[in-house]
C-alpha cells in the first residue's frame, strides 16, 4: 500500500478493533503510518490479536473509550463495519473535517492488481460470494472470498499471494464510507427492509446499497435480480452493462421450471437436482454466481462442474442431521424477516420453526401466510419472543421457549418422523449468544445430542 502523502508522519485513527480493525491497523503500520487504534469495549472481539497490536511500532491502542481530541487531530479515520456512522467518535471526526473511510476501502486501495467481483443485497450475498469464489477456483484461477463473509480486505492486502480474483461480500455498512471501491463486476442479489435498528428508514438502507454503483463506468458489469423491481430500480441509469437472472422466465441466466434446469440464455447449464442446495432462492444465488463468473471469462462446462460440487455453507439452510427421522436445519444466519420467509418457502414437508432473538425492528406478521399450510409449531424465544407471539397468535400454534436448550427440547417433542425442525430466527443473536455462528453451533449440538 502507498500511503497518501498527507498520512505520512501523522496519526491515522482506526475505530473498532474486531477483525477488520486489527487488519487495518497492521496494514497501515506496514505502509509506514502511525496509528491510534481504539474500541469502545474494554474487551473487543479481536482479543489477543488486539493486544498484539501494542507491540507494533507507532501504534497506540486504547480500549473502553475513544480519545475524541486525538480523533479530531488525525489525518484520516478508518472505521470498522460494526461502528454506526452516527457514533460519537465518527461525528466528532466528521465535524473536524477528518476524512473517514471504511476498512473495505482501505483494503481495496491496496489490491489494485487483483480483479474484484462484489456481491451485495439483503439476502443470499454470503452464499453467492462463496459460490463465486468456488467457481473461480474450479476454473483454476487464484481466487479467494473476502469482505463481510469473514476475511477483511485489509487482511488479504497484507498477503495477496498472487491472487487474480477476489469474491467480496459487501454490506451496506461497509459501502457507507468506501469512496474508492470500484469492482469490475457487481452483483445485487435482492432488496428488502433490513437493519432498521441501525437505519432511520428503508430509504436510508437502500441508499447505502446503491453505493455499490458509486464508481460505475462504461466498462462495469452488473448482475441484477430480474425478479426484484426494487433492485432493478436501484440500478437504473447506472453506467455499464447489466445482465439479469430470473426464476420466472427467460433471461441471461434463468431457471426453466418446466424442465427443472438452470440455463444460461437458451443453453442448459445444470439440472436442478444436481444443485445440492435447498430452496429456490439458492437457485437464484447459483444463477447470479454463474453470470458473474461468465463475465470473468469462465465457460459453462466449468461452471456446471463447480455448481455440482458446491455444498451449503454453515448456518445457511444447512442440514445438520436426521435423528429420529426428523431433518434438523440450521439457518441461524437468517437475521431478518425476509431471510426467514425464504427459508420457510424452501420447506417441502411439515416443520417446527424456532423464531426469536434480539428484535431488529420488523413485524413478524409478514410470515403468517407462509406458516399456515405446513408449520406444525412456532417456538418463540429470546427478547423478541413476546413480539413474535403477538404478531402470529391465532395463525399457527405457538409456544414460548425459555433458554435455548428448552427451545430445542420443545421442537423435538413437537416434531414427528418426516418433519423438519428449522432454526431460522429472523432476529439477531445478541440477546443469548455472541453471534449467529455460536447460535447455530448450539443448535447443531443440541439437535444431535
Amino acid at each position: 500500500m502507498t500511503l497518501p502523502a498527507a498520512w505520512r508522519g501523522a496519526d491515522v485513527a482506526v475505530i473498532g478493533l474486531g477483525k477488520s480493525g486489527v487488519a487495518a491497523t497492521r496494514l497501515l503500520v506496514r505502509a509506514g503510518a502511525h496509528v491510534y487504534a481504539s474500541d469502545a469495549s474494554p474487551a473487543p472481539a479481536g482479543g489477543a490479536a488486539v493486544e498484539s497490536l501494542r507491540a507494533l511500532p507507532g501504534v497506540t491502542v486504547e480500549l473502553g473509550r475513544h480519545d475524541v481530541d486525538r480523533l479530531r487531530r488525525a489525518v484520516a479515520v478508518v472505521v470498522s463495519p460494526g461502528v454506526p456512522p452516527e457514533a460519537a467518535p465518527l461525528a466528532a471526526a466528521r465535524a473536524a473535517g477528518v476524512p473517514i473511510i471504511s476498512e473495505l476501502d482501505l483494503g481495496f486501495r491496496s489490491l489494485d492488481a487483483v480483479s474484484c467481483i462484489a456481491i451485495t443485497g439483503t439476502n443470499g450475498k454470503t452464499t453467492t460470494t462463496a459460490l463465486v469464489a468456488h467457481l473461480l477456483k474450479t476454473a483454476g484461477l487464484a481466487a479467494a472470498a473476502a469482505g463481510n463473509i469473514g476475511r477483511p480486505l485489509a487482511d488479504v492486502a497484507l498477503e495477496p499471494a498472487g491472487l487474480q480474483w477476489l469474491s467480496v461480500e459487501v454490506s451496506s455498512f461497509q459501502l457507507h464510507d468506501s469512496p474508492s471501491f470500484a469492482p469490475a463486476i457487481g452483483v445485487l442479489t435482492n432488496l428488502s427492509p433490513d437493519h432498521l435498528d441501525r437505519y432511520p428508514d428503508v430509504a436510508a438502507y437502500y441508499a447505502d446499497k446503491r453505493l455499490l454503483f458509486r464508481n460505475a463506468t462504461a466498462a462495469s458489469v452488473w448482475v441484477l435480480n430480474g425478479d426484484d423491481p426494487t433492485a432493478l430500480a436501484l440500478a437504473a441509469g447506472v453506467p455499464g452493462r447489466a445482465v439479469r437472472f430470473s426464476l420466472r422466465g427467460p433471461s441471461e441466466g434463468w431457471y426453466d421450471a418446466g424442465e427443472r434446469t438452470l440455463r444460461l440464455g437458451g443453453a442448459g447449464l445444470l439440472p436442478r437436482d444436481a444443485l445440492a442446495l435447498l430452496g429456490d432462492h439458492n437457485v437464484a444465488n447459483a444463477l447470479a454466481a454463474a453470470l458473474a463468473v461468465t463475465e470473468a471469462g469462465i465457460g459453462p462446462a466449468v461452471i456446471a462442474e463447480g455448481l455440482r460440487s458446491f455444498r451449503a455453507l454453515p448456518h445457511r439452510l444447512e442440514p445438520v442431521g436426521d435423528p429420529g427421522g426428523v431433518q434438523w436445519i440450521n439457518d441461524s444466519k437468517a437475521t431478518n424477516v425476509a431471510s426467514t420467509a425464504v427459508a420457510i418457502e424452501a420447506m417441502d414437508r411439515p416443520f417446527v420453526l424456532l423464531l426469536g432473538g434480539r428484535h431488529k425492528g420488523e413485524p413478524y406478521t409478514g410470515l403468517a401466510p407462509l406458516l399456515k399450510s405446513r408449520c406444525r409449531l412456532v417456538v418463540a424465544y429470546g427478547e423478541a419472543g413476546p413480539l413474535v407471539e403477538r404478531d402470529l397468535q391465532g395463525v399457527v400454534p405457538i409456544e414460548r421457549g425459555g433458554d435455548f436448550a428448552d427451545v430445542v427440547s420443545r421442537a423435538r417433542q413437537a416434531a414427528r418422523a418426516g418433519d423438519a425442525v428449522l432454526l431460522s430466527p429472523a432476529c439477531s443473536s445478541y440477546d443469548m449468544f455472541r453471534n449467529y455462528e455460536e447460535r447455530g453451533a448450539a443448535f447443531r449440538r443440541l439437535a444431535l445430542a
